[in-house]
Parts: structure tokens; sequence; C-alpha cells
């Protein structure tokens, strides 16, 4: 390969890094591996106790039998069972999570944006007002201006 090529691919390659978005996902990965564990241990240290009140302490050990006999756990377990409780653990995490990232993030975000593209709207309206009011300024002026010359001495 040619020397010539090298530099392009390099100069690709971190002009690809240097995207804004790269960084911003990047970052966001990292925040949402570390929010899953908070969230994780929200399910298994409250919602698991919460419902182990009305049944069992763990909700993967809720199960149905869809080919029995079903008896035993893990590697002796006979039957054929659907195991839904950790479905369902599952989609309260998921639930848990998109709930706190809509509320605590996307949504405060929202409001941000719109509060600064009404400023920036409001800024925009008042710059043309003042401009507007320039120039109706000048045209004053320059009315008065061709008023003078015309009620002046005659200067032909």
């Amino acid at each position: 390969m040619s020397e010539k090529s090298d530099p392009s691919i390099w100069q690709g390659f971190k002009a690809f890094l240097m995207r804004g978005n790269v960084i911003d996902l990047a970052v966001a990965v990292v925040i949402g591996a570390a929010f899953t564990n908070i969230v994780n241990s929200v399910v298994k240290g409250v919602i698991n106790p919460l419902i182990g009140a009305f049944g069992t302490q763990s909700l993967d050990s809720y199960s149905s039998c869809l080919k029995g006999p079903c008896t035993g756990t893990g590697d002796t377990a006979t039957g054929v069972r659907i195991l839904w409780g950790s479905v369902l653990g599952a989609t309260l995490s998921f639930l848990i999570t998109a709930a706190v990232v809509y509320f605590l993030m996307v949504l405060p975000m929202a409001k941000y944006l719109a509060r600064q593209e009404a400023r920036r709207k409001a800024k925009e309206s008042a710059e043309e007002i003042i401009e507007v009011t320039e120039l109706e300024v000048l045209k004053e002026i320059r009315d008065e201006l061709v008023a003078q010359r015309g009620s002046g001495p005659d200067r032909s």
C-alpha cells in the first residue's frame, strides 16, 4: 500500500472519533452501565421483597409447568417449565430504567431545550423590532431632510 492512503485513513478515523455523536454515545453507554447496577439493586432490594410479601422472595422462582411432572430445581429439574418470574423481573428492571431515564434525563432536557429555543426566538424578534424601528427613524430623518431642502432657499 502507498503511504499516501495511510494519512487519509487516520484522518478519517480521527474525524469519526471527534464527531459529537460518538462521544455522546460513549458517555451514554458508560452511564447506562453504571445505572443498570443501581436499577438491579432497586429491583432486588426493594421490588423483590415487596413482591415477596405476597409470595416468594425472588421473582426468579415463579414458574409454570408446561409439561409435567415438574420436580426439582436447576440441573435436576424434570418436566418443561416456563420461567415467567425472570421475565417479569427483567421487565420491571426495564420499566424502572426507562421511567428514570425519561423523567430524570429526557424530560428535563426537552424542557431546557424548549426554553432555550423560546429565548432565541424572543431575542430574534426583539432584534427584528429594533431593526424595523431603526429603519423607520432613518426614513423619518430622510423625509425631514427632503422637506428642509424643499422649503429652504432655492440653490439652483
